[in-house]
Parts: structure tokens; C-alpha cells; sequence
């Protein structure tokens, strides 16, 4: 443990002067696992740390205040052998909020239960590369890297993540052989295959410039001009209805409302115009049947 700490400790140094893309935290629950020695899920974590965190996946110059907080958490709950890992795979990613102390998910998503199986050996070296498929462990992981940096670039500028999101199917593309699962479309409807496919699909153009008039025009505007970022934030989120009349049940369209549910009824709960409150009350409803009733909050008292 002391070593990982140290290993993490200089990695934070090192990161503080290089300043990559991400400040990814890599979570390892190993807590069903029995009789397995646990040093191996050490060097996993330091291992997938500096994979993520020392990488450099773009060409840009990034300061260290800029680099985009993430989240992977991994939960193992068999081991095959001495290092085949069988796991589940949570991905957050979040970014701070123009003027204000506030960070607003991009987001959160689970893989289907026991869909990331990986093979790792203590202390082993990881190898990637874009358009080779070396190891389910490296290509799930940068794909996700890239998928991360698409969504904040798109809060940047209108579908400024493109470059970032052919990347992530390029990693696609190159997994067509794979025997593991999450790479094939066939195999699942919500799942690496289609998040790739779906970003790069006209179908989800409205999507993806809702997500930077909802990010650069709404939220970081409201520090300073309250009402201004509210009212683009609404008219924001009439671009979904144009996905949910194409794909009324669009996986990204369902991953935008997991990040964004919450957080659209404490923006408009805090809002003081009552036309503005009903059609955003009426633009979740028709996004979100299911949870119709939840949007209902926004008219609650604070």
C-alpha cells in the first residue's frame, strides 16, 4: 500500500507539470473477491492511473486547472485463472461551471453487469494502440478517455468533439475481432458499439448542440446573467424533442437525462418566470414519460 501511495503521489507531481487531458480517479472494488492476493488490484489501479492520467490524447496544451475530472470505477467479481478479471464498468465525467465553484456531470454510465473482462498480471505493462486492438482492458479504457473528451469538447464549442468521438469508433472498429462483449452492435443496443455509432449519426446532431447551448450558452452564463442562461437552457432542451420524435428510446438521449435530470430541476426550481417553468415541465415530460411526475418538482417550493 505504501508503495502505491508513493506511486500515486509522484504521479500527482508529474501530472502538475505536464497537465494532460484528464484527472482521472481509478476506483478498484475487489471486496467479493476471496483468497486472491490483493497486490495485484494495487498495481491494477497504479497501472490504469498513469494509463489514463500521463497519456496524451490530444494535441492540445491543457493547464492544470483545465484537465477534465473523471471517474472509473471497476467492480470485479470473479477472477478466472490468475488474471482474467470478470467486472463491471462505471464511467463518470464531469466539468466545472463558468464563475462558479459548481462542477455539472457530462456523464454517467454503468455497463451491463459482467460485460468488461480483462486480462491482467501484476506489474504488467500497458500497451495501446488506436487502430490495433492489443487488450480489452487498454482499448475500453482510451475509449472511454476519448468518448470523455468529445462530450467536454461539444460543451466547448457546437460538435466540437467530433475528432475525439472518431477516435472512440476507430477503437470500435478495431475490436470487431474481439470474442469479449461491448464491442458489437448485435450484442446490445446500449453499449460501446453504439455510443460511438450514435455520436457520429446526423439522427443525434440536435443532441449534441444541445449540449454546448446548454453548457456554453446556459449554465456558464447564469454566474452573471441568471436569467439569460435559464432561457438558453430551455430552448436548449427543444433540440431533444427532435431525437425523442426520431429514436423515442435513443440511448444518448437516456444517458443525457441520467447526467442532467437533477440538475434541470434545480435550474428551473430557482426560476422566476412561471411560463419558462411550465413549457420546461412539459419539454422533460415528453422527453421522459417514465418519470413524468418528477418534473413536477420544479414548480416545489424551495
Amino acid at each position: 500500500m505504501k508503495k502505491l501511495l508513493l506511486f500515486l503521489a509522484l504521479s500527482a507531481l508529474l501530472l502538475n507539470s505536464s497537465a494532460q487531458e484528464l484527472n482521472c480517479q481509478i476506483q478498484i472494488n475487489h471486496s467479493q473477491i476471496q483468497g486472491t492476493n490483493t497486490q495485484v488490484f494495487q498495481s491494477l489501479q497504479a497501472s490504469l492511473y498513469e494509463f489514463m492520467n500521463t497519456r496524451k490524447w490530444t494535441e492540445h496544451v491543457f493547464n492544470t486547472d483545465e484537465r477534465i475530472d473523471c471517474t472509473i470505477m471497476i467492480n470485479i467479481s470473479e477472477v478466472q485463472g490468475n488474471s482474467r478479471f470478470v467486472s463491471t464498468l462505471s464511467v463518470q465525467a464531469r466539468r466545472p461551471v463558468f464563475n462558479t465553484t459548481y462542477y455539472t456531470t457530462l456523464l454517467n454510465f454503468q455497463e451491463k453487469k459482467g460485460d468488461f473482462i480483462f486480462q491482467y498480471e501484476e506489474n504488467q505493462s500497458l500497451d495501446f494502440n488506436l487502430t490495433s486492438y492489443t487488450s480489452n482492458l487498454t482499448s475500453t479504457l482510451a475509449f472511454y478517455a476519448y468518448v470523455i473528451l468529445g462530450l467536454d469538447y461539444d460543451t466547448f464549442s457546437s460538435e466540437g468533439g467530433t475528432a475525439y468521438f472518431l477516435k472512440a469508433q476507430q477503437i470500435v472498429t478495431a475490436a470487431q475481432n474481439s470474442s469479449e462483449n461491448g464491442w458489437k452492435a448485435y450484442e446490445d443496443k446500449k453499449n460501446r458499439y453504439w455510443l460511438a455509432e450514435d455520436m457520429l449519426n446526423a439522427t443525434y446532431q440536435p443532441l449534441r448542440r444541445c449540449m454546448y447551448r446548454y453548457h456554453r450558452l446556459g449554465l456558464d452564463v447564469m454566474a452573471e446573467k441568471l436569467q439569460t442562461g435559464s432561457a438558453e437552457i430551455a430552448e436548449s432542451l427543444r433540440l431533444l424533442e427532435r431525437v425523442q420524435r426520431s429514436e423515442p428510446n435513443s440511448f444518448l438521449l437516456s444517458l443525457f437525462l441520467t447526467a442532467k435530470t437533477d440538475e434541470i430541476i434545480d435550474v428551473f426550481k430557482g426560476s422566476t418566470s412561471p411560463t419558462e417553468k411550465t413549457k420546461v415541465i412539459q419539454i422533460m415530460k415528453t422527453l421522459d414519460p417514465a418519470n413524468s411526475n418528477k418534473y413536477d418538482g420544479i414548480n416545489a417550493s424551495e
